[in-house]
This record gives C-alpha cells, structure tokens and sequence, in this order.
C-alpha cells in the first residue's frame, strides 16, 4: 500500500500563487503515475492533473491549464501541484492521488484551498 500526506494549502486572494505537496510512502516502488484531484462544496471530484512517475506524460484539465503545473522528484517521492493565477472558483479540499502496478489506487486525506475574491 502506498501511503499519500499533502500539505502546502491555506487562504490565497486572487491572482495569488500557491504550491501543494504530497510525499509518498510506503510501497512507493510500484507507483507509475501519480496526480491531483479537488472537490468543492456541492461538487464533483474532480481530475486537476496528473503525471507519470518518471515525471512525463503530463495531462491537466481544461480548468486549470496554463495556470497550474504538475512535477515530481523520484528522490524526494513527493509529487507537487504548482497553482498560479488563482480564482475564487479554485476554492476546493485538494487531494493527492496514486496509481501503482497491480490496479492498486490511493488517496491521501486532503489539504484545503481557499481563494477570496
């Protein structure tokens, strides 16, 4: 199992720049692709960005593109979620996500973002 901490939310006004991480513990040596996902009050989850473990393939949605960049250092087995440009809609418990070999997921327990008008 792949265990997932996140850290680096708080309150941000518009415009600002906030940068989340997430280290990665456990079986860390099955992991292939790793990514952020948020979920507003009332809202879906839903799927920021994500990237391969070696640190390519990356894939944003349309939401966040140019505005958000993604990255990972295997040494430190933390994945990052830069987020620049911030709007109010941004507001959302941010999430860290995995994938491993062996269709095996896991999800750390959320840090909140929160941007004022």
């Amino acid at each position: 199992q792949v265990q997932l901490a996140e850290s680096g939310g708080g309150l941000v006004q518009a415009g600002g720049s906030l940068k989340l991480s997430c280290a990665a513990s456990g079986r860390t040596f099955s992991l292939y692709r790793l990514g952020w996902s948020r979920q507003a009050p009332g809202n879906e989850r839903e799927d920021v960005a994500t990237i391969g473990w070696s640190g390519g393939s990356t894939v944003y949605s349309d939401s966040v593109k140019g505005r958000f960049s993604i990255s990972v250092d295997t040494a430190r087995r933390t994945v990052y979620l830069q987020m620049n440009s911030l709007k109010p809609e941004d507001t959302a418990v941010y999430y860290c996500r995995s994938w491993s070999y062996g269709a095996e997921e896991s999800w750390g327990q959320g840090t909140q973002v929160t941007v004022s008008s």
